[in-house]
């Protein structure tokens, strides 16, 4: 790649193979949502960065999705050049416009002999070895990689070669993991002076080169030099843990860069959250989101241009990093998350539908709570008691939402299970032909994908199980074998045609190029028919399983106690958040996105703010046209309400799907409901101190609206409730009334 390479991005092509690709994307997942894209400039550079890098090459897919759908834009990205080096991933990403990048990590080689640290707390920086050779294994500036324990794999630099079996690092190896391979010691004593383990002799390592960055940079700056798009995955690599990995420094350094070189570009960075639920399963979901545009402080452009390039790399680098994790979702492990989504399960109110964007908010929210207050003897017990739950869960088979399957009464439980038991034979009718046709590549897919995942794990550092590639994989086996499967299909028909007309039901007048035409447009169709039907069908079947279990309806039976479990955890869960909740968020009661189930006025919609600046005027609608499919980690998990049985065999959505669409209608564009209404007025206000006087009356408008209505809440709750039974009617919803209004 030579100096000032411009990526060959063709449009028609680039939109082409979009689409092609989006195609398969849409049938892998079952919804794909862009939350706050009216966020993107629709002009200018932007530098896009995306974390967590979940799903190797289906995340650059997705995002260049939305970019194209949402704000018109295309997009470059920078993606490793030992994925290009891939035939069909490397001219696929040529027509992208990928940027190829060098990783170090991708050219490590195994070292001979071992290393140690002959004296770790006095000298942390000198590095020895027994039977190495420095001068002919390691590169000056290049890496030392210790092997990886508990998925985690400690690197430093090398600063200086003093010898064969002898050179000085940078920066000291960080983690007491990292210091027990180097030292041979069970536990790091807490004396600042130690030394070696008896009889140490050292640990295995790799090398890796330095790898010259700088044609990379290069064309970034060129395109973001013309007004052009650019994204990174800053973590270097896709993974499957539930935290960010550290940044690497590049993407500071190509904002800096291009800032540096042309100040006037007016370089936008925009951070872009890749939320899945279950990334790597079939019919999944993801929710997008995308943060406000950030301007990149002229302070640290100067302080780079002076020469401070790493400090000023690592205060980009922080402002970035935070910026991520205001639209993803972090914890510290896998039990952690399971329990975050428990928890909002719980505390969800029985038969409401939370739209997908809200569930991602009410997940990130849940973990900050949990961040800051693990240690409460309240979250410490509630964790207890739901780990218990879910365990209870886990061992009957069944799933949270479909619990309250135990207050049916048991003539409804067998006409229900009957009736669901003829809908599966039904839509078995359907789905049956195109499952047979597409069987070859559902088997070749699972297959080859967990035989990749496993070469993944091993090859790598950061991976737990290496789930982020299985998704990629599924997608390039079904790309490749389903035009050879329909090729191979259409073949055998004509045959058929040829031997008998298809049983005297073809005429003998049809020329064969009709009916390969014909063959290719029934198979297509009969298979997506297949899959749509028998995600439905799935749905049904996987509610079986607790209407048999309620078929004993006495207190004695384990599922109806199980329903008594939840309805005090959820109490539990509720009291605990109320509690915790203001204290952590002043603006708790205006911004809630769940109202409190267990508070008079619990229906009433909250007025926060979540996806757009007019969410509040198309929340309740979203709520009530939202599918039935459900929500996170039981995804296809429907609602129930007062009662009834969710509505997860309805075939409703079958009618109102798009041909090859899994999403619904992004709702980024709704600001323009707002431009011939209320808010018109603002465009004459031009000046900055007007603007600022009247965000500030509508801020603390709303803030003593909230408090209000909170104050009627909580004050009134059981006078409505007393006027309710004296009256023998309804009682009103605090808040709903004239005045209110």
């Amino acid at each position: 790649m030579a100096k000032g390479y411009t990526p060959k991005l063709i449009p028609w092509l680039y939109d082409f193979m979009l689409w092609l690709m989006s195609i398969m994307v849409d049938c892998f997942f079952r919804e794909v949502h862009p939350r706050g894209s009216w966020r993107i400039p629709k002009r200018g550079a932007v530098l896009f960065v995306a974390a967590p890098h979940a799903n190797q090459f289906v995340d650059p897919l997705i995002l260049m999705r939305i970019l194209r759908t949402e704000a018109k834009r295309r997009v470059s990205t920078v993606i490793a050049a030992k994925s290009m080096a891939r035939k069909f991933v490397g001219t696929a990403s040529g027509w992208f416009g990928a940027i190829p990048v060098g990783r170090a990590l991708d050219l490590a080689k195994p070292g001979t002999g071992t290393i140690y640290l002959p004296r770790p707390s006095e000298d942390p920086l000198l590095l020895k070895g027994f039977g190495t050779n420095f001068e002919k294994q390691a590169t000056k500036a290049g890496l030392i990689i210790l092997p990886t324990i508990n998925g985690q794999t400690a690197t430093a630099d090398v600063a200086e070669i003093l010898g064969p079996e002898e050179i000085r690092l940078k920066k000291a190896f960080q983690g007491e993991d990292a210091i027990k391979q180097l030292t041979g010691l069970d536990k790091i004593p807490e004396e600042s002076s130690y030394t070696l383990a008896d009889g140490f002799k050292g640990t295995r390592f790799k090398t890796a080169p330095k790898v010259d960055q700088s044609k990379a940079f290069d064309a970034v700056f060129h395109s973001l030099d013309q007004g052009g798009c650019v994204c990174i995955f800053p973590e270097g690599g896709s993974h499957d843990r539930t935290e960010l990995l550290p940044l690497k420094p590049g993407v500071a350094i190509m904002a800096l860069g291009a800032l540096a070189a042309n100040p006037n570009s007016d370089l936008k960075i925009i951070c872009c959250g890749m939320n899945y639920f279950h990334a790597h399963k079939f019919r999944s979901r993801a929710v997008v989101e995308f943060s406000a545009p950030i301007e990149v402080p002229p302070e640290l452009v100067e302080l780079y241009r002076s020469g401070e390039r790493r400090e000023a790399t690592r205060q980009l680098l922080e402002i970035i990093y935070n910026g991520l994790l205001a639209v993803t979702i972090t914890t510290p492990d896998y039990d952690s998350l399971m329990l975050i989504q428990a928890v909002r399960r719980l505390y969800k109110p029985k038969g409401k539908k939370l739209p997908l964007p809200t569930i991602v908010e009410l997940n990130r929210r849940l973990a900050q709570g949990y961040k800051q207050y693990h240690d409460d003897p309240r979250i410490v017990n509630l964790r207890k008691n739901i780990l218990k739950y879910n365990g209870q869960l886990w061992m009957l088979g069944v799933r949270d939402h479909q619990v309250e399957y135990a207050n049916l009464s048991t003539p409804v439980v067998i006409f229900t299970l009957l009736y669901r038991l003829a809908k599966i034979a039904v839509l078995a009718l359907g789905t049956l032909p195109g499952l047979i046709l597409f069987a070859p590549i559902f088997i070749a897919a699972k297959v080859i994908s967990i035989r990749k995942s496993r070469e993944a794990l091993a090859a790598s550092t950061v991976k737990l199980q290496g789930r982020d590639v299985i998704a990629t994989w599924k997608l390039l086996v079904a790309l490749g074998m389903t035009p050879l499967v329909y090729t191979f299909d259409v073949c055998v028909l004509a045959y058929w045609n040829y031997r008998n007309h298809v049983q005297g039901f073809v005429p003998t007048w049809v020329p064969l190029w009709l009916l390969v035409i014909g063959g290719y447009t029934f198979f297509i169709m009969i298979t997506f028919a297949a899959l749509r039907i028998g995600e439905t069908g799935m749905d049904i079947l996987k509610s079986l399983r607790p209407l048999v279990l309620c078929l004993n309806p006495t207190q004695s039976n384990t599922f109806v106690k199980l329903r008594k479990t939840r309805e005090h955890l959820s109490m539990e869960v509720t009291e605990v958040i109320n509690t915790l909740g203001p204290s952590m968020f002043e603006d708790f009661e205006l911004t809630r996105l769940v109202a409190d189930p267990f508070r008079t006025g619990a229906l009433q919609e909250p007025e926060s703010p979540v996806d757009s600046p007019t969410h509040s005027r198309t929340n309740s609608y979203t709520l009530q046209k939202a599918s039935t499919n459900g929500e996170d980690g039981d995804l296809d998990a429907p609602t129930a309400a007062h009662g009834q049985l969710p509505r997860n065999e309805s075939f409703h959505d079958l009618s109102n799907l798009g041909i090859f669409a899994s999403r619904p209608a992004s709702r980024s564009r709704s600001r323009a409901a707002s431009r011939n209404g209320t808010f018109a007025s603002l465009n004459a206000m031009t000046t900055k101190e007007n603007l600022e006087e009247v965000s500030k009356r509508i801020r603390g408008a709303m803030h003593e609206r909230g408090i209000e209505r909170s104050r009627r809440r909580s004050e009134g709750s059981w006078e409505f409730a007393e006027h309710g039974e004296a009256s023998g009617k309804q009682s009103p919803v605090p808040g709903d009334s004239k005045k209110d209004a």
